[in-house]
């Protein structure tokens, strides 16, 4: 699963890499970005600006918004079956910008599992793949959120969890918001290149939410 990440790159890296233009006051550095924040994301149908969703799908069918708990990631082997997720693969999809995400290894016999920051060795953000859909609440309002997609780990990210986000190459971001096509959006969602990452291991202060400052992301060592 892809349970945390972070977006904290300098604007000027976010606006030339999706050709939009947004400031300081529409997006804050979060060193450990977790589900039921608000999160930036780029989506089909507003794909020239920065979006805040939710993270933790709400389909537009539930009862209330608690389900968007289970559901802050989709699997891209039965994303075109599971009921939560099949129609916004096909009509609502976003890109999720990020400059690494988070994993715990098991540690055979230890207690407590092992975090590591993960990113790619080439280039200081990029996208998962990810869905969204909108829901409305009793009051009337409408809130959006988006799920991420993950795979199969490439042999990097094996050696940490037993899953990965979808990471869209740069080229494969314009085709993952605007194409109809169902086989070439499926042939997307495959593990990213593991000699294009990198990882390292990170404190435990990643474990909780409420850290959120570049101290997250410092290498440890061990």
């Amino acid at each position: 699963m892809c349970g945390r990440f972070s977006f904290a790159p300098e604007l000027k890296i976010v606006n030339e890499h999706y050709g939009i233009t947004v400031n300081n006051s529409e997006i804050k550095p979060n060193y450990n970005c977790a589900p039921t924040q608000l999160l930036p994301v780029i989506s089909n149908d507003a794909p020239g600006m920065l979006s805040h969703y939710r993270w933790g799908l709400v389909p537009f069918w539930a009862k209330d918004q608690s389900i968007g708990n289970k559901l802050i990631n989709s699997r891209a082997e039965t994303i075109t079956e599971k009921a939560s997720f099949k129609t916004s693969f096909k009509r609502r999809r976003c890109l999720v910008p990020a400059d690494a995400f988070y994993e715990w290894r098991k540690v055979a016999g230890a207690k407590k599992k092992i975090p590591y920051r993960i990113f790619l060795n080439n280039q200081p953000l990029f996208s998962m793949a990810g869905i969204w859909d909108q829901w409305k609440n009793p009051d009337g309002d409408t809130i959006r959120s988006f799920s991420i997609i993950t795979t199969t780990p490439n042999e990097l990210v094996a050696e940490i969890h037993n899953r990965m986000p979808v990471i869209l190459a740069k080229g494969a971001e314009k085709l993952w918001l605007e194409s109809n096509n169902e086989r070439e959006l499926l042939d997307l969602l495959r593990p990213f290149p593991a000699k294009l990452m990198d990882a390292y291991r990170i404190s435990e202060l990643v474990n909780s939410p409420g850290n959120n400052s570049v101290e997250v992301m410092r290498e440890v060592g061990g």
